[in-house]
């Protein structure tokens, strides 16, 4: 067992990579009552496309899969609910799909292996019939409608048509009506049977408890023994530039919507250092505290403060900055001429930086923002605790390169919802 130690934040991390691959990551909490427990597998909406391991069949699959297989995989063949028998031993059960991955968790005070034996039960035995397929399509078609509506979904996804042209982030990941009425049970076991193999699952777990003793239990409730071959996944060809500037839509909204979008286009290997310049650049000068967002406020062009991220996974990059204003044109001027031209102060950088590293270190107080956040990074590949090593060493020369690097007017977008 790899034990990887931060004495700065005297945190211990545990990983164990098991013979049939599945990787173990043990985040240790003494003297805390709380439990938690989430298993994901690198199986997301934009992987519809592959090879599969034991046959070396090429299978292209429609949209939405991902999410459709999270659905069903609760059903169990006696006709009962694995959502719902968690929920009944007291345990906070839930499962998501996202781009990039799908993941089932629980947190508890009490009855945990009870949990970890259903959990491990229903995600290791799937059951898809036709009729059992076919009643879920109207449960997701309804689904579909309720993002259809949703004004802050239809923002970042008419963003994502800006910024991509053929990649699949930029489509639902519950996919359409449409694609969905193509699915069948023969498609959701390719794509089980494909992905959820333990050599593309990773297990993360945090809590009071002792990494060797929790690692055993787990492995006897695993099925698999063997490794799986590489899957091998098929994307369209890298984009260098977006497919358009502007997207606009009306809907039901009582303020105009707005979300600005930069795509990155560097292939930079350090994503956890641009990650967090990216952050201290964002912070810095149209962050709350900012001159920027302050001339805003006080002129009316913003009702809140903005919404500002930094996405990224194996096959797409990009920040987006989101808010309210009745003059969304306006403040898309001023905040791209400010991250393009406005230089970044010393005074800024350590302000920025320092608040930021607050900000991550307190999701080391609470077990089920470390296990996600471990899960989530490790997908992407990424050592979570890499993050305080960057913090310490980033230096605002790197920063100020970033910049000017990624906040171009040619790889900027803007998505609208208006009144």
């Amino acid at each position: 067992m790899k034990v990887i130690e931060n004495k700065q934040i005297k945190e211990k991390v545990y990983k164990e990579t098991l013979e049939n691959g599945m990787q173990i990551i043990i985040i240790p909490k003494k003297n805390t009552e709380k439990k938690y427990i989430i298993w994901g597998t690198k199986f997301g909406s934009i992987d519809n496309h592959f090879i599969e391991p034991k046959t070396g069949n090429e299978v292209q699959v429609p949209d939405g899969v991902a999410h459709y297989l999270e659905h069903k995989m609760f059903e169990q063949e006696n006709g009962e609910d694995s959502l719902y028998k968690l929920m009944a031993l007291g345990l906070d059960a839930n499962a998501y799909t996202t781009n990039d991955h799908t993941a089932y968790l629980f947190g508890s005070t009490s009855n945990f292996y009870e949990g970890l034996d259903e959990l491990m039960d229903y995600v290791q035995h799937p059951y898809f019939t036709d009729e059992n397929v076919e009643k879920e399509r109207g449960i997701i078609g309804q689904e579909i409608g309720r993002y259809d509506d949703e004004p802050g979904w239809r923002l970042y996804i008419n963003l994502m048509d800006c910024l991509y042209t053929e990649n699949p982030i930029k489509r639902d990941i519950t996919g359409t009506v449409e694609s969905i009425s193509h699915i069948t049970k023969e498609i959701l076991y390719s794509c089980y049977n494909t992905f959820y193999h333990p050599s593309n699952m990773i297990m993360c777990i945090s809590g009071d408890f002792e990494p060797e003793k929790i690692v055993e239990e787990v492995k006897k409730r695993l099925l698999s023994k063997e490794k799986l071959g590489e899957i091998k996944r098929i994307y369209p060809a890298f984009e260098e530039k977006i497919n358009k500037p502007i997207n606009e839509q009306k809907m039901d909204v009582n303020m105009p919507l707005f979300m600005i979008g930069y795509k990155d286009i560097l292939k930079d290997e350090n994503k956890i250092k641009k990650q967090v310049a990216i952050q201290i650049i964002l912070n810095s000068l149209i962050g709350r505290s900012s001159e920027t967002y302050q001339n805003m406020y006080n002129d009316g062009l913003l009702l809140t403060s903005l919404d500002m991220d930094y996405e990224f996974s194996h096959e797409y990059s990009h920040v987006v900055i989101a808010g309210m204003s009745e003059n969304p044109e306006k403040v898309h001027d001023i905040v791209v001429n400010t991250l393009n031209n406005k230089e970044i102060t010393e005074e800024d950088f350590s302000r920025s930086k320092k608040a930021l590293y607050g900000e991550y270190i307190s999701e080391y107080n609470d077990v089920e923002d470390i296990g996600k956040m471990f899960l989530q990074d490790s997908i992407k590949g990424i050592n979570t605790l890499e993050y305080i090593d960057i913090f310490n060493n980033i230096n605002i020369d790197y920063v100020k390169n970033i910049q000017k690097q990624i906040f171009k007017d040619e790889m900027s977008a803007i998505s609208i919802i208006r009144k």
